[in-house]
Parts: structure tokens; C-alpha cells; sequence
């Protein structure tokens, strides 16, 4: 750490440190449709609050009543049972000045003259402050933080100069402005193909001709993943080609997957190799019946099924898919876990346009597509950047001035 910097505890830091409210003070009979907004852990992804995951809402009056587990701007929220390494803070830009952190989380109160909380957040998202947290955690069960107040209390952590805080701060909050501007172009874009899509073939699809037909009849293929065998580490090591698992089709646009399988494994298991513009859909468990857009050429193992497109039906394949209309994961059977198959996949009913108002339609949303894939791309470049200076920064490494 660098030598001009000095570590503190917490409770000589903060103004506050606090607790949710016990679990009989928020029940789902106390939610209504507006008012103040309680902050759980879906909302701690990332460095900022995230306000796009939806909120439940208790009354004023109710929020009152709970004033010790009020949170404002500037307030650090962390979770001392669940996802316990998440840790947010809600920036001065979010759109309530009052929230009510929930059962399951606890907060911080920055002083502002000696802590700057964007620096106390990036701070517990390093390597260190990440061990520092979850060091009286319990693994056993449901992951929990052991008298989170009073611990968060005694922990110490670097305190530089406010100054350098700011310039810390500064750094890689622009980093994260880039990434968040992405993510809001992101929707914006996709709400206007889904929109496009929409009015042509949903809410006007008496117009133009029109015919009866299947998935597999706009698909040059329809056909299920691989798995290399797991006993065979020359398979899976060096892993160079991307390997999609069914649970990572959550996404609208994949990007990247968590696995990558050898060439060795590619070529001796049913896995197949699907190019940028395949739908894959998940067959089985949690996510039977989600769909994603793959941007780039990728395999997959045998829960995910690749319809790849005939010539320009790309887009209409995924956006019928995705669409809150498709009824494909109604189709899923089961009693233990539901589960979709190759055929009920190829043999999905739909209404195929007429290849003029196909062509009309790609011209518009091919465009917005490209933007949102480069997007991603341009914000995963950046997320890394952002994790590999966070630790250097940390440690007085890199210095930086205000």
C-alpha cells in the first residue's frame, strides 16, 4: 500500500453504520404499488445502485417506521446473507432520494470529510477488501456475515488523502459511466427492434401475405449441442473454443461464455460449431425455453439447441423466440425440472412473411443489432480494463492525481 496512506476503521470513518429491518417488518402483505422503494440484493450488481431490476414499494408511513433502515444517496449497501461479496452505493444521480434497505442487507454512512463512498466501493470489490468482508462469513448453508454491524465496524481500510480518493474514484467511475451508457443504448436499442418487430408482425400481421410454417422451415439447421467426456482433460485443456452451457442462455446477446472446450474435445464429442446470428435455445431445468442471440461463433453442450437461420431470417428467428408472446417455454414437459426438446423446438408454429417485408425488415434492424453487439463488445474491453487498474490503484501502485 502506498506509505502515505493510512488504514481506518470503519466507525471512524462513517457517520453510520446500520441494519435492514428484521424479516416480520417487511412482508409481502405490506407492498404496494408506489411509494418508497426497498433495496435487495438484485439491486447491488455492480459498483452502483441498479435501478433497472424493479422495486417493491412500502408506504411512507411504513418507511417511517422503519427509519433506522432508511438509506439515502451517498449510502454503501452491503449484503450480510446471500450474494455476501455484493456491494453498491447509490450514486447522486438515482432516481429516489429514499430507500428502505431490506431484511438481508445492511449499510454504511460515509463521512464525506475523510471517505468518499465511490472509494469505499471500489475498496470492497478489490481482492483485499473482498477478503477483508467475507473473512467472518459462515459457508455453511445460506453464506452469512456473522454481526455484520459490529464487524463492518472494526474493519480497517486504506484511507488516502481525499484527493487521491477522487482521482481513484474518478478513473474508474468513467470507466463504469462508459460501461452504464452502453447498457442504456443497449435497451434503448433493443426496444426499437422489438418495437419494429412488433408492429410488423405481431400487431399488423394481417398485412402483406402471409403463410403457415415451422422454425425448422427458416433454419438451414436445427440441432442440439455436446459435451466432451470429462475424463478426458486433453479435452477441455487448452481450452480455445468457446463452450456455451444452457445456464448462461439468460442473456439477450451472448458475447463470451464461461467455458472453452480443446480442439480435441470439439472434435470428438457431438458438440457443434454455431456462427454469429444462431438462436440458441435452452432445453432443460431453470431456463428451458430462453432464448440468445450469439454473437459470434461458438459451441454449446446438449441442453442448448442451435436453430441456425436460413438466409436472412436471423432476426426474425430470435425476435419470435424472445418475444413476451412466444409460448415455447409453455411447451416444456416434466414433472422434476421442465424440459423442451429438439423437435418441439423445429416444429414451433409460426407465420412466415413474404421475403419483400423480410428484406424491408432487416435493412432497419440489422443496423440496430450491430450497434448493440459493438456495444458489448466496446463494454467488456472496458469492464476489464477497469478490474485489472482496480487492484493497482488499491495498492498505490499506479498513482494517479486529482
Amino acid at each position: 500500500m502506498a506509505n502515505n496512506w493510512t488504514y481506518k476503521k470503519i466507525e471512524d470513518i462513517a457517520e453510520k453504520v446500520g441494519m435492514g429491518p428484521f424479516g416480520s417488518s417487511i412482508k409481502v402483505e405490506t407492498f404496494v404499488p408506489d411509494g418508497i422503494p426497498v433495496v435487495s440484493g438484485q439491486h447491488l450488481h455492480g459498483f452502483r445502485l441498479d435501478e433497472d431490476a424493479g422495486f417493491n414499494f412500502v408506504t411512507e408511513e411504513h418507511a417511517d417506521k422503519l427509519k433506522n433502515a432508511n438509506v439515502f444517496r451517498g449510502d454503501i449497501i452491503f449484503t450480510h446473507a446471500g450474494n455476501i461479496e455484493n456491494v453498491a452505493y447509490i450514486p447522486e444521480t438515482s432516481k429516489y432520494e429514499r430507500y428502505v434497505a431490506s431484511q438481508r442487507q445492511f449499510y454504511m454512512r460515509c463521512d464525506l470529510s475523510k471517505i468518499l463512498p465511490s472509494f469505499v466501493v471500489y475498496y470492497f470489490n478489490s481482492h483485499e477488501g473482498k477478503y477483508k468482508l467475507t473473512a467472518n462469513s459462515s459457508s455453511v448453508g445460506v453464506p452469512s456475515i456473522a454481526q455484520p454491524v459490529s464487524y463492518l465496524r472494526k474493519l480497517e481500510i486504506p484511507v488516502p488523502p481525499l484527493p487521491e480518493q477522487r482521482a481513484i474514484a474518478g478513473i474508474l467511475g468513467a470507466l463504469d459511466d462508459k460501461i452504464e451508457l452502453n447498457r442504456r443504448m443497449n435497451r434503448t436499442l433493443e426496444s426499437m427492434a422489438r418495437a419494429v418487430f412488433r408492429q410488423w408482425f405481431v400487431e399488423n400481421e394481417d398485412a402483406g401475405n402471409w403463410e403457415a410454417a415451422r422454425i425448422k422451415d427458416v433454419c438451414g439447421k436445427v440441432e442440439n449441442g455436446g459435451t466432451p467426456r470429462r475424463d478426458q482433460p486433453k479435452y477441455w485443456e487448452p481450452g480455445t473454443i468457446p463452450w456455451l452451457t444452457s445456464g448462461e442462455v439468460r442473456q439477450e446477446i451472448i458475447i463470451s461464455t464461461e467455458n472453452k472446450i480443446s480442439e480435441d474435445g470439439y472434435k470428438n464429442s457431438s458438440a457443434k460449431m454455431w456462427g454469429k446470428g444462431t438462436t440458441v435455445v435452452a432445453l432443460y431445468g431453470a431456463t428451458a425455453g430462453e432464448v440468445s442471440f450469439i454473437a459470434h461463433e461458438l459451441c454449446a453442450n446438449q441442453a442448448c439447441c442451435g436453430l441456425v437461420p436460413s438466409d436472412g431470417w436471423r432476426y426474425f428467428i430470435y425476435l419470435t423466440l424472445s418475444a413476451s408472446e412466444n409460448s415455447l417455454a409453455s411447451q416444456a414437459r416434466g414433472s422434476a425440472q421442465q424440459n423442451l426438446s429438439q423437435q418441439i423446438v423445429a416444429d414451433f408454429s409460426i407465420r412466415k412473411p413474404d421475403q419483400k417485408l423480410l428484406d424491408d425488415f432487416n435493412q432497419i434492424v440489422a443496423p440496430m443489432f450491430d450497434q448493440w453487439i459493438a456495444n458489448l463488445k466496446e463494454s467488456r474491453t472496458l469492464a476489464s480494463l477497469r478490474d485489472s487498474l482496480l487492484p493497482k490503484l488499491m495498492k498505490g501502485e499506479v498513482r494517479v492525481k486529482e
